[in-house]
């Protein structure tokens, strides 16, 4: 496994390079966000997607999130009207997670099974920035919360326990020192009106909701 440490606002092209590569290879690797460290990869490989569950637990319930660095990947990835833009417009970037229903670029296995949903977030974190910005193209993510842990209602916040946790999955972790174990506010955007799932690190008011 990589352990590489980037300067968190300066983030140095050649290591964004070596995690690009990674990417590119079907590697799983951490990084860290605006919240916490997340697990990410390839949207459209198959082991990624397999180990990111396997490590973590998942069921095929689970609501997958892509990270994208700006709204003009949204119309790629999610159906989104123009009432429901404007207000993403307004409220993007920001480290919540935006559940739209899913096009058919989505791959079957990273919608929701029953609800054809995909989570959507838009990050200003410089290193993810970076990392979008030379990939040319969205993340998948996942929080990095693993069930056997003793904390497991919280993502991991030391980079030292990320590394002994997840060797058997994760190609690289960027070190950037211990992070806030804050989550992502989740919003459901699929209906007229937005319904707040989860109230995290963004607060309902903060949004207008």
């Amino acid at each position: 496994m990589k352990r590489l440490y980037i300067h968190p606002d300066n983030p140095q092209p050649r290591q964004i390079d070596a995690l690009v590569d990674l990417i590119k290879r079907g590697e799983l690797i951490v990084i860290p966000t605006e919240t916490a460290y997340m697990l990410a990869g390839a949207v459209g490989d198959k082991k990624v997607l397999d180990d990111l569950k396997a490590l973590r637990g998942l069921d095929d319930d689970h609501q997958f999130t892509i990270l994208c660095r700006d709204l003009s990947e949204l119309g790629n990835f999610a159906k989104v009207n123009n009432h429901q833009y404007r207000f993403l417009k307004n409220v993007t970037p920001n480290p919540v997670t935006f559940v739209l229903q899913a096009t058919r670029e989505v791959p079957k296995r990273l919608m929701h099974p029953k609800k054809k949903t995909i989570g959507i977030r838009v990050t200003d974190h410089p290193i993810a920035c970076a990392l979008l910005e030379r990939l040319g193209e969205p993340l998948l993510i996942s929080s990095l919360i693993l069930p056997d842990h003793a904390d497991a209602d919280l993502p991991i916040d030391d980079p030292e326990l990320i590394i002994d946790l997840t060797d058997r999955y994760v190609s690289a972790v960027v070190d950037a020192g211990i992070q806030p174990r804050t989550q992502t506010t989740v919003v459901d955007l699929t209906e007229d009106v937005p319904m707040m799932i989860r109230e995290g690190v963004v607060s309902a008011e903060e949004l207008g909701l």
